[in-house]
């Protein structure tokens, strides 16, 4: 079973090299383009005022390097700002970038799922009275955490880090593709986001998914990809470990519509 990784594409090469360690035939199709703003001032700008912040919320690992990559020399993570992240695989890159463990907030080890609405099971406790609050994310995203925390009090910003766009698949991407749809029982599809479904959509028009299988880490991406009818659709929280267990489980027949 070929399982291809449709995550941007430098997630996408990090899980593959993962799921390979683990004896599983993996391959990066990554589904959605990650760009650097148009106008880089604001995160600049941003950068100025974090010493000013109580919280900075990075809604994934691409909003925490698309906002480090535009990181002025002088400019170190301020020790008095919490790094808001709404699961391990953004906890991790901001580690990685250098921001200290003790200020990373982020969902319980064993919460259901890593989204936002766990992220504020972590951020409930504290109070948000007058907080300066900052959201990096891409040109738009989920507002909910944002209203959450507004209206317990926190001033809240936005700062655009980065854009999403369609993909550029390279010719053995393209191959992958069209293996997929010429075997669609023999792949498994990882999806980690809607819009990387909608984007599968847009590259392949014509494509018969009734006979492909998919993993997704939310119940919204679950159920996006059974309207794009997808055959078999199982759910699945975003860590390594569930990852990998609902991928071998696989290996058991499963019915269409699952």
């Amino acid at each position: 079973m070929k399982i291809l990784v449709t995550r941007p594409a430098a997630q996408a090469a990090e899980w593959v090299g993962w799921l390979r360690e683990r004896g599983l035939d993996a391959d990066a199709l990554p589904l959605i383009g990650i760009l650097p703003p148009r106008d880089a001032e604001p995160v600049v700008a941003a950068w100025q005022s974090l010493a000013t912040r109580r919280l900075a919320v990075f809604v994934s690992p691409n909003a925490a390097e698309q906002f480090f990559a535009l990181r002025p020399a002088q400019l170190a993570w301020p020790a008095g700002t919490l790094a808001g992240s709404p699961g391990p695989g953004t906890s991790r890159t901001l580690r990685g970038l250098g921001v200290p463990a003790a200020c990373i907030v982020e969902p319980a080890a064993d919460a259901a799922q890593f989204d936002s609405e766990s992220l504020w099971q972590a951020l409930s406790r504290r109070d948000w009275r007058e907080a300066s609050v900052l959201i990096v994310r891409g040109e738009s995203g989920r507002d909910w955490l944002a209203d959450t925390l507004r209206t317990h009090g926190a001033r809240i910003d936005f700062v655009s880090a980065y854009e999403r766009g369609a993909p550029r698949l390279s010719p053995p991407q393209r191959a992958l593709m069209q293996a997929a749809r010429a075997a669609p029982g023999r792949h498994v599809w990882m999806f980690s986001s809607s819009e990387s479904i909608d984007h599968l959509g847009a590259l392949a028009p014509q494509a018969d998914w009734r006979a492909a299988q998919a993993v997704a880490t939310h119940p919204r991406i679950a159920q996006r990809a059974r309207e794009a009818g997808f055959g078999v659709v199982r759910e699945c929280r975003p860590s390594l470990e569930a990852v990998v267990a609902c991928l071998q489980s696989f290996e058991t027949p499963a019915r269409p519509g699952a």
